[in-house]
């Protein structure tokens, strides 16, 4: 096991003590332990691993039961590859921006206990820090089951991270990592060094990938929108605030095998957990899929009716009233900030300009279409 896991391995005794705790009985004896790599098809800045653990285990209830861990490894983003790309002048704030503390901190509260009917999240087992910036995380697995979603699973899942945002049990823990006026500090840091420079770059534009996936009305649309930033900013600074998951898409709200039919889900991944402006977390919800070519743009206008006023009803249910013109052009000046705006795929342009490239790119364009015609057609927050 250590020779996977590394310096997130456990000894036998203390991985027994986690077995009983998960199988909820008082003591174990360890019949059999394997590790593995867990694959992954998507990077993040902050994880350096992830592992299953499982195997076997007599109890006095049981000859042989089975047992499942998910072991993640969680660092501070400078030991990624990607932090070397980050200007030397704009690093300090790049590591303030993602904290990689959050994601720990998070699972060593009682935020499980907090949560609106509806959402659960993993029982962590154990949370150990590894060195001064890096921490390894012992997580229940969830047997999860891959379901398409389909209008009325995203609708559930907007009312119930509505009543997340607005739960006065979960608030007392949105300070968690939060970063005060985060859309500025997005704006001051990645969109001002990297995302409005590639916007206006007429190289980029003639990738081959961009000059067959993207339109150039879309590319105009975009940059007029980058000009209209200091007033949209202006306008979220009057957005109430609320707390967030960070990184609300549908990969991290799972579907436990055999609860499809009663519309909860399992909330894990909160590296970007905290607070924000209303309407933070339906930007991930509604655009995630599409940002990763698994689902097409045309969806967009039909999930945008459904999820909005969905949200809404959530913070009402939780006694936060705020009227939906509000939710949705906070949550569109939301998405154009940290969705919209960046929606070019730098990731994939220094592959082959092939077709699964290009298909990609212009769901993007199509996102991009989306958010900028949405934008134009709701009332600016006075």
């Amino acid at each position: 096991m250590r020779d996977v896991l590394g310096a997130a391995a456990v000894g036998d005794a203390e991985l027994a003590e986690m077995v009983a705790a998960q199988l909820g009985v008082d003591a174990v004896q360890l019949l059999s332990v394997t590790a593995e790599v867990a694959p992954y098809d998507l990077e993040a800045l902050n994880t350096a691993g992830r592992y299953w653990v499982h195997g076997t285990a007599a109890t006095d209830q049981a000859d042989s039961a089975t047992y499942r861990f998910f072991v993640k490894v969680v660092q501070s983003w400078e030991r990624s590859p990607v932090f070397q790309m980050v200007p030397a002048e704009m690093r300090a704030e790049a590591l303030a921006m993602i904290p990689w503390e959050r994601e720990p901190a998070v699972y060593r509260s009682d935020l499980g206990d907090r949560l609106p009917d509806g959402l659960s999240m993993p029982a962590a087992r154990r949370v150990a820090d590894v060195d001064g910036a890096s921490a390894a995380i012992w997580l229940d697995a969830v047997d999860a089951e891959a379901v398409r979603w389909d209008g009325p699973r995203f609708e559930r899942a907007a009312r119930l991270l509505g009543r997340l945002s607005a739960s006065p049990r979960v608030a007392p823990l949105g300070a968690i990592g939060e970063l005060p006026r985060l859309h500025r500090r997005y704006a001051d840091g990645r969109l001002a060094g990297q995302v409005l420079p590639a916007l206006h770059d007429d190289d980029l534009w003639r990738h081959p990938v961009m000059a067959a996936g993207f339109d150039p009305d879309v590319r105009d649309g975009l940059r007029a929108a980058a000009a209209r930033l200091p007033e949209y900013l202006h306008e979220l600074d009057t957005a109430p605030v609320s707390t967030i998951h960070g990184d609300a898409c549908p990969r991290n709200l799972l579907v436990r095998r055999g609860s499809a039919g009663d519309g909860s889900f399992v909330l894990i991944d909160y590296g970007f957990w905290g607070r924000a402006p209303v309407g933070f977390d339906l930007s991930q919800l509604l655009l995630g899929e599409v940002q990763t070519g698994e689902r097409a743009a045309s969806d967009l206008p039909a999930l945008e009716e459904a999820v909005v006023p969905a949200y809404v009803a959530g913070l009402a249910d939780e006694g936060l009233q705020v009227d939906l013109g509000v939710v949705q052009r906070t949550h569109v000046l939301l998405a154009m900030l940290f969705n919209g705006l960046s929606a070019m795929p730098l990731e994939l342009l220094g592959g082959p300009p092939d077709d699964e490239a290009v298909r990609v790119t212009r769901e993007r364009c199509g996102m991009a279409r989306f958010l900028l015609e949405l934008e134009a057609s709701t009332k600016p927050l006075r």
